[in-house]
């Protein structure tokens, strides 16, 4: 019996509806759970997520044991401070004011010196903060790593949630989670026969200039995606099962033409210009049936 039909047994009690993302993502995929679960893989043996954002698909699953990562230390930052210290992170929160002028100076922290000074709890609650009263929910960095969203002027943003934040807690504690901070590359170097892969990394802009590779300072260029396709013929040769998300442009439809694709339909809800918002195609990439 493999680990994920170990899983499915003993998920049926344990499965936990408020294990769920504490943030919301650029790119998140809640919205297409029910296409991502059709288009799992029946079993496996580990997962792995190296692009792990707001972790949509990897709350939903729920594993038993999985290796999540992401080059954004901020982010990796808030799901060990939940993992290590949930009571703080709920008491830190709890002191934070949906006011424009203190929104400011929250943002501006790490425009200064002392940032580096913050505890790990302190950096997790102003990320959680900001995401929760920013403009339409963005996590954004300028070219130097700076968070740089405007206020959202919401009237009453959720930004303490106490049952999500402890079952999260819970659930990480209560299973094999490696949490990393590092290249994608090497997140995934001890994945194996038999695992599963989910690759959700920053999409391919399907213009000119509607890049977004904003969350993370080191950007996610063609140069990146072309890296990218190369680990995942190196998991294909291993034997490891891998299921990829990317926008439907003719350069990733090229870069995958020798794996199965799907085209989807998702809504994006989140973008700086209004006009853009709405429904736009993706891809799916696998190599099983």
């Amino acid at each position: 019996m493999t680990i994920n039909q170990i899983e499915k047994i003993a998920n049926k009690n344990k499965y936990n509806q408020l294990v769920k993302p504490f943030l919301k993502w650029a790119g998140g995929k809640r919205q297409l759970l029910a296409e991502l679960r059709r288009n799992m893989p029946k079993s496996y043996e580990n997962y792995y997520e190296p692009f792990i954002g707001g972790g949509a698909l990897f709350f939903d699953v729920q594993p038993q044991k999985a290796v999540i990562n992401d080059s954004n230390s901020e982010l990796i930052n808030c799901y060990q401070v939940i993992k290590a210290s949930p009571e703080k992170l709920i008491e830190s929160l709890n002191q934070h004011k949906n006011e424009i002028n203190y929104y400011y100076k929250l943002r501006d922290l790490d425009r200064e010196n002392t940032y580096s000074m913050l505890s790990s709890v302190e950096r997790a609650s102003r990320i959680i903060y900001l995401n929760k009263t920013c403009y339409n929910g963005l996590f954004r960095v300028n070219s130097q790593g700076q968070f740089n969203v405007p206020f959202g002027k919401y009237k009453n943003p959720d930004i303490v949630n106490i049952a999500v934040i402890k079952a999260v807690h819970k659930y990480l504690n209560e299973n094999y989670i490696n949490m990393l901070n590092t290249d994608f590359e090497k997140a995934l170097s001890t994945a194996k026969k038999g695992d599963f892969i989910y690759l959700d990394p920053p999409y391919d802009p399907i213009s000119d200039t509607s890049s977004f590779t904003g969350y993370d300072v080191n950007g996610f260029d063609r140069e990146e995606q072309e890296r990218l396709k190369l680990v995942v013929d190196k998991l294909h040769v291993k034997g490891c099962k891998f299921l990829l998300s990317n926008a439907y442009t003719e350069f990733i439809i090229d870069l995958y033409k020798n794996y199965k694709q799907i085209k989807i339909s998702a809504v994006r809800a989140i973008n700086s210009n209004a006009d853009k918002r709405g429904k736009v195609d993706e891809i799916l990439v696998k190599n099983y049936d």
